[in-house]
């Protein structure tokens, strides 16, 4: 039995070398993709947990938007003032007032004024200066009475205003688009009750005046009454009795 060369056992291995990896270097094309469940489950997971991220996000810039649409809003002026219309009406009731006949709203005037004309009569006085002054504290009165009424007919006066501008707050307070905007309608319906206090306030003191007016009248009469009355019974000697001739005798 021959032994072989171990070269020639080398050419041989070297020539049935490439028939071996042959299989090895074949075109991947051709080669077989392994599934792996297990890495396929994780890729799936890890991609919705990014999508639900995103999602989030996107929620949370939407309700960013809205919140700073919703502050806008808050912030909003309101469009409207009644301001105006309401300083005009206290206006015309200060004027009414302001025009005051005689003896206006004035703390000195009012106590210079009663300390001519009113409380006790002076004993020094003339008749004449009885009458005068019974006759100014009679236009005091009536001044007083009709400055009243003046002072009312205004305030009824600015009730249709009242009512416009009312209705006109209202509607804008229904209708407020944020926070800031109900509040100042809010704020100038409170202005309006505000200003027919006003009002209601000038129409008391009115009354009250032309009242505190004829009071001191009558109070200034009855004194004056007593005066003139006991001047009308000391005046003169007063009645003297004597004889008095009815028929004279013939001569």
């Amino acid at each position: 039995m021959k032994t072989r060369c171990p070269v020639a056992i080398r050419f041989a291995a070297l020539a049935l070398a490439p028939v071996s990896l042959a299989p090895m270097l074949a075109n991947p094309a051709n080669a077989f993709i392994v599934f792996d469940p297990s890495n396929y489950s994780q890729n799936v997971l890890t991609a919705a947990r990014s999508l639900q991220q995103i999602t989030n996000q996107i929620t949370s810039l939407q309700n960013q938007a809205q919140m700073l649409i919703n502050q806008a809003r808050n912030l909003a002026s309101l469009p409207f003032s009644s301001l105006q219309e309401l300083q005009q009406s206290v206006q015309r009731t200060q004027q009414l007032l302001g025009q005051a006949q005689n003896i206006a709203y004035d703390v000195q005037q009012i106590d210079q004024a009663f300390q001519q004309k009113y409380g006790a009569v002076p004993l020094s006085a003339s008749d004449q200066q009885l009458v005068t002054d019974a006759r100014s504290r009679w236009r005091n009165t009536v001044g007083g009475l009709q400055d009243a009424m003046r002072v009312q007919a205004g305030v009824v006066g600015n009730i249709d205003a009242n009512r416009s501008e009312m209705s006109a707050l209202v509607g804008q307070s229904q209708g407020a688009t944020g926070a800031l905007q109900a509040t100042q309608a809010g704020n100038q319906l409170l202005a309006l009750q505000a200003q027919q206090l006003a009002d209601l306030t000038a129409v008391v003191a009115a009354n009250g005046r032309a009242q505190a007016l004829q009071s001191a009248e009558q109070a200034t009469a009855a004194d004056q009454g007593r005066e003139q009355r006991r001047r009308f019974l000391t005046q003169g000697p007063g009645y003297q009795p004597g004889n008095a001739q009815m028929f004279y005798g013939k001569n």
